[in-house]
């Protein structure tokens, strides 16, 4: 057994004081659709409803035992300042959490329900990188440690733990062939690859990014860190400007071909999915390595035991219009039209004799902006079948109508829909 297999035999033991072990649990209706056992380590299911308190607490456990009472201080706009603040209220010490100006008001009000009077909240700047600044210039004046999300070796540790239940908890007569986990910073996948191999266990590994925000996969091709010049921020508990260092020296041995890169509108169709089908909340992050079971070719999972690691749900339900909008365009069940309508008498009813039975109009905006004889109308179309829309499109052309399909157009769709 390595030293590292004993560390994280130690702080799962010290888990038990704060939280039961998170459920490993076997899905049929994923198992259907992949041809494979799928096997969900419900992370979505700690008292912070993510892995980050794992992390948290091993962390400030060792510090504490080496006499640092804190304060504990951290920069997050979700699940580490709520498991952060967890994790001081049990121990009864001072802990500050730095947040973004722009933070959502339910997280703020977690991470003060999860605190209680041991957490000062602060919100500074309106992104994560001041935050972060802040709260490292805040421990550097003040004394206090600084608790960081991801890049250290005992948050690895920490977040490890997910590996050593997981395994202990699996069937009698089960090994996972195949262990699917989220990329953000990295703590996690770096504790789960290192478990498993320092354990001896044979799984082969797909890591998994948001396309929006590839920072380990671009590092991979690269061949060192990179930082991203930007990256799309909405699944937020996996999109970071650059992989840790810690993590890095632990995820570099794997090949750009390990990094599955999913698609941020697809995943808004799983988290439906897994909603409306299983009754599971998931947030972005925490759906991101059910959808890649999309991309693994069948050969690789047919009759295999296939563990996901479902890292979050802390989901706020006000996305949730933006996420069915995002999962019907993802699917081709719906698409936005900008079309140059002539100004006389009829000419709506004429289009709208064009519509097929499955199609809805969903969207109408009229664009006019001055007296002409031509105006530009933005329309959403919602169809039961994609292939709908080729002869929808057909019928446009038989009429005459200019039209534009903006459906794919980030500017263009940014602007107007």
């Amino acid at each position: 057994m390595t030293e590292f297999v004993t560390a994280v035999a130690d702080a799962t033991a010290a888990m038990r004081s704060l939280f039961a072990e998170t459920p490993l649990q076997e899905n049929i209706f994923l198992a259907g659709k992949h041809g494979c056992r799928v096997f969900l380590k419900r992370e979505d299911l700690s008292p912070v409803r993510s892995y980050k308190i794992r992390g948290a607490l091993n962390f400030i456990r060792k510090r504490l035992a080496e006499g640092n009472d804190g304060p504990f201080v951290c920069a997050s706009a979700g699940n580490h300042a709520q498991g952060l603040a967890y994790v001081c209220r049990h121990f009864g010490k001072s802990g500050v959490v730095f947040m973004p100006v722009t933070t959502p008001q339910q997280k703020i009000d977690k991470t003060r329900a999860f605190g209680g009077d041991n957490v000062e909240i602060r919100l500074v700047g309106d992104y994560f990188d001041d935050c972060n600044s802040a709260a490292l210039d805040y421990a550097a004046e003040a004394g206090a440690t600084f608790v960081p999300p991801f890049d250290h070796a005992d948050i690895i540790e920490g977040q490890a733990s997910v590996a050593a239940e997981a395994l202990a908890q699996a069937p009698a007569g089960v090994t996972f062939d195949r262990v699917v986990v989220a990329v953000g910073g990295g703590g996690i996948a770096s504790g789960l690859t290192r478990y498993f191999a320092d354990t001896g266990e044979d799984a082969a590994f797909t890591l998994v990014e948001p396309a929006g925000a590839p920072s380990l996969h671009t590092s991979l091709k690269e061949g060192e860190r990179v930082r991203l010049p930007r990256f799309d921020n909405f699944v937020d508990g996996a999109a970071v400007g650059q992989i840790g260092a810690a993590t890095w020296d632990i995820l570099k041995r794997y090949s750009p071909e390990d990094v599955d890169l999913v698609s941020e509108d697809r995943l808004c169709t799983t988290i439906i999915e897994m909603l409306n089908i299983e009754g599971v909340v998931l947030e972005p992050a925490g759906a991101l390595t059910i959808d890649a079971l999309k991309d693994l070719p069948a050969r690789t999972l047919k009759g295999r035991n296939v563990l996901c690691i479902a890292s979050g749900g802390n989901f706020d339900f006000e996305r949730l219009p933006e996420v069915k909008e995002r999962a019907l365009r993802a699917g081709g069940l719906k698409k936005y039209f900008v079309i140059r309508m002539p100004q006389r008498p009829g000419a709506l009813r004429d289009f709208l004799d064009l519509l097929g039975p499955d199609e809805d109009i969903t969207r109408f905006e009229y664009l006019k902006k001055s007296a002409r004889n031509f105006g530009s109308v933005l329309i959403g179309i919602e169809t039961s079948n994609p292939a709908n829309f080729a002869g929808l499109m057909a019928r446009m052309n038989d009429a005459g109508i200019t039209w534009q399909d903006i459906s794919d157009s980030e500017l263009i769709a940014g602007l107007l829909v």
